[in-house]
């Protein structure tokens, strides 16, 4: 059993000043696997009093100076890619396919803030006045649970590209992966106090970090209640913050399109990551006169996607993260049968053959409509919602009536009609007969889905300030 009993504070592994341990578990085995020891007020205040120490020297370095850096980074965590997979699967369940795509995406997302750091205009002319964009200060990060490494590596590299230095709270049930993280980049040799990492609960260190004057912005991934927190925590010292929360993404299927063609993309984006991802496609908007082919073709489909051991090459579907997440999956399931929805795949319980574990059957309800509970709230599980529209106008109007906006998808043959409708939607990001990401383009949401944007040339300017520069000439004072 791995026993993790060491937070990363000022270019050091240092053992906690808190003192409660937290249990590991392996979600397909329900077994305790570790513990981690989590850090507590005190530890997150030592973390910030270095990140703020390193501030200035780190503010002031060139474009060049942090290249360098990131790419030791990047080769670090690139080098680590194998015991990161073994991370992933074990501690958190994702299948063979999505825990490879885990295991090489924080190195993927470091190379990527490079690329946008080395075309980034950090000054330009605006008339008379020179206006140049300054890192805001120390930046708190704060991780989910989903993508625990990937997450951190994006937030990191974007706010070390910026010139920002940070304090980073990952999921404490991620603590595995996070170890392998904290090697790598204590291996990168980057000044001490630039970035420092507390392992902790979300009340204790998280808190210290919202509402801690030293802390100028915090970049928050989760749950919308906690992103509304934090901005109340974080008010009374005007921080900064950069959300990205929930998501209730629509799946718009047009009524030209080829239900067989795209049915692949419609069960991707709703069981991505095994459901417990943000912009998972869960609610399915299909035309009313061809429901029944569309549920007969999604029926067909659904049975042979795979939920169970993430090791066995043929898994499509891995278990919840926790015992908490699977109660929840299952409670909105039996919720779906009280509304009056009807299972047209999968159901309550585990999936045939398995007795332990956290699985979930792969679920869709039809005969729903978007007011019902399994339409309209965040379940973060593979559990996908059928609703009927009638004419293009009603699928626009349906896929907007949601407190979310932060992702969709539109599927159908013309290509024309098809952007006319992407158009319209409220969603941050809308992808039209593709699940194709572009990391260069800005990642966020609308609505409660979240504030600001990442990626690219936005994640940069998110930790920058403006401050304009004017300078008389040619007079003699």
């Amino acid at each position: 059993m791995q026993r993790i009993e060491h937070v990363y504070i000022n270019g050091e592994f240092v053992v906690p000043h808190g003192q409660e341990w937290f249990d590991l578990h392996n979600p397909s085995t329900e077994e305790v696997i570790g513990q981690v020891r989590l850090g507590d007020e005190q530890d997150a205040q030592r973390a910030i009093a270095a990140a703020k120490s390193a501030f200035p020297a780190w503010s002031r370095t060139t474009r060049e100076e942090r290249i360098d850096a990131l790419q030791r980074m990047r080769k670090a965590i690139a080098a680590r890619e194998d015991a990161l997979m073994e991370a992933v699967v074990t501690e958190y369940g994702a299948p063979r396919a999505r825990g490879r795509w885990m295991a090489t995406y924080p190195a993927d997302v470091i190379m990527q803030a490079i690329e946008a750091l080395r075309s980034f205009e950090f000054e330009e002319q605006a008339g008379s006045a020179r206006v140049i964009l300054t890192p805001v200060g120390v930046a708190g990060l704060i991780t989910p649970w989903n993508s625990d490494a990937g997450f951190i590596c994006n937030k990191l590299a974007t706010a070390l590209a910026a010139g920002c230095t940070a304090v980073i709270k990952p999921s404490e049930m991620s603590a595995m992966q996070t170890q392998v993280v904290i090697e790598a980049l204590h291996e990168a040799g980057l000044p001490k106090g630039v970035f420092n990492i507390v392992n902790g609960r979300g009340d204790v260190v998280g808190e210290t970090i919202a509402r801690h004057p030293d802390i100028a912005k915090v970049s928050f991934t989760g749950s919308s209640a906690v992103g509304q927190h934090l901005i109340g925590a974080g008010a009374e010292t005007m921080k900064r913050v950069t959300l990205e929360l929930g998501g209730k993404s629509p799946t718009v299927v047009l009524d030209d399109a080829d239900f067989a063609s795209i049915m692949p993309l419609v069960l991707q984006a709703g069981f991505a990551n095994s459901g417990q991802a943000c912009i998972a496609g869960t609610r399915i908007l299909v035309p009313r006169q061809r429901l029944p082919e569309f549920e007969h073709v999604a029926k067909a489909a659904v049975a042979q996607v795979k939920s169970g051991d993430p090791r066995d090459a043929t898994t499509d579907i891995g278990p919840m993260v926790s015992a908490k997440q699977w109660e929840r999956v299952q409670g909105y399931i039996r919720l779906g049968i009280e509304e009056g929805a009807q299972v047209l795949a999968g159901g309550e319980g585990r999936p045939d053959g398995l007795r332990v574990g956290w699985f979930v059957k792969p679920t869709i309800f039809t005969g729903a409509n978007n007011q019902m509970r399994i339409a309209r709230e965040e379940i973060f599980g593979p559990v996908l919602t059928i609703i009927p529209y009638d004419g293009e106008a009603d699928a626009i109007a349906i896929a907007n009536d949601t407190r979310y906006g932060l992702s969709a998808v539109v599927l159908g043959k013309d290509i024309e009609r098809c952007e006319r409708v992407a158009r319209q939607i409220d969603a941050g990001r809308v992808l039209v007969n593709t699940l194709a990401h572009e990391p260069r383009a800005p990642f966020g949401g609308f609505k409660q889905s979240g504030l600001g944007r990442e990626m690219g040339r936005w994640g940069i300017g998110a930790y920058l300030e403006p401050k304009t520069l004017l300078m008389a000439t040619g007079v003699s004072l």
